[in-house]
């Protein structure tokens, strides 16, 4: 109840909407409606009246079970930067070729706070099993991408991820921060990241940056595959990073290398000038 509450103190009608969303994070992706009002700090009426305008508007998306997800409006709304924007419009072409030259699933991936975000998401019906979705939020420590992201987020940033609460999904999963951050440095070595069953057993994921204008990564590039499957690693990261160093181009990155890092010329190089239709 809010009159108790000084008035100049009182959340505003903005306040109260923000708060709705700002209850769901990776810990909290599916949330019924008495949830989103006891977290949201909201009376019943009120978390109802507003849940059921962001509904409408997009803002939240209700699932047969009657609990509440964000909505696909947030994340439209979260690409609208110009670098993302253009992201989404030229990166469909070029992951599809990936995953049809790799047969694997393919995930594109923005950092959103302490969370990676899924922007695409292409998988094969016989690939690895995931639980990714377009939209889908993980904890960074737990995904290629997000190690990526991480690896060259700022260092308060880094600190700040790796001093709080690290969820575990598997026995697999990172969250030791000393491992870790030995992982991160490595990452910005390799320009590369591999995590092996740390959301799901039986797959393991490879990820590279997606570097922007100013030749700072503003996306990731995976790949997920079987664990123990006749693909590895070093099977498919030619195609990666050349699939990464296209779209890096594509978005104006000045200086996308022609070789990776840590890898000698051969066939990645001879992927490197690939565009859509040509990544085979």
């Amino acid at each position: 109840m809010t009159e108790d509450i000084p008035l100049a103190e009182q959340p505003t009608a903005a306040g109260r909407v923000l708060s709705v969303l700002d209850v769901f994070d990776s810990d909290h992706l599916e949330l019924t409606l008495s949830e989103i009002g006891r977290r949201s700090g909201l009376t019943l009426s009120t978390t109802h009246r507003l849940v059921g305008e962001l509904h409408a508007w997009g803002a939240l998306e209700r699932l047969p079970d009657g609990r509440y997800t964000v909505g696909m409006r947030v994340l439209e709304l979260g690409t609208l930067e110009p670098q993302m924007l253009q992201l989404r419009d030229v990166a469909p072409a070029y992951l599809a070729d990936l995953q049809a030259a790799v047969n694997a699933n393919v995930h594109l991936s923005v950092r959103a706070g302490h969370d990676v975000v899924y922007l695409e998401s292409l998988q094969r019906a016989s690939g690895a099993p995931v639980l990714s979705r377009l939209g889908g939020r993980w904890p960074l420590h737990t995904t290629a991408t997000g190690l990526v992201l991480l690896a060259f987020a700022p260092p308060e940033v880094v600190d700040e991820v790796l001093a709080s609460p690290l969820r575990r999904f598997t026995e697999h999963t990172v969250t030791d921060p000393d491992v870790l951050r030995r992982l991160l440095a490595e990452v910005r070595r390799t320009g590369r990241s591999e995590l092996h069953e740390s959301i799901t057993l039986g797959a393991f994921a490879v990820g590279v940056p997606v570097r922007g204008p100013l030749d700072r990564p503003i996306a990731a590039l995976s790949l997920t595959l079987k664990q123990g499957g006749p693909t590895t690693a070093h099977h498919v990261l030619p195609a990666l990073h050349a699939t990464a160093r296209a779209l890096s181009r594509a978005v104006g990155s000045p200086s996308a290398p022609d070789s990776p890092p840590g890898h000698a010329p051969g066939r990645a190089g001879r992927l490197g000038s690939v565009g859509p239709g040509h990544l085979a």
